[in-house]
């Protein structure tokens, strides 16, 4: 998957097509989702670029939106928890 497509803003949608969130940015392997999106509670959220399908106006997922936000990350790659 070319990461270089996913741009700031486009709107992150599960496999079965629910929103899971919004594009902050791409850190290394991992997208960064904002934390101003109603489903992140005010909190940055950390996804693989692994779990990436295909990107077009959105980018796609290759797991439900309930998988996604039930595995995602709450610390950006390479903080100590």
């Amino acid at each position: 998957m070319n990461t270089g497509i996913i741009r700031e803003h486009m709107e992150v949608v599960g496999s079965d097509g629910p929103r899971v969130g919004t594009v902050d940015h791409v850190e290394g392997r991992t997208i960064k989702l904002t934390r101003d999106d109603p489903k992140a509670n005010g909190s940055h959220h950390w996804i693989p670029t692994d779990w990436v399908q295909s990107v077009d106006s959105m980018v796609h997922l290759n797991r439900s939106c309930d998988d996604a936000m039930r595995n995602w990350q709450t610390a950006g790659p390479g903080t100590k928890m």
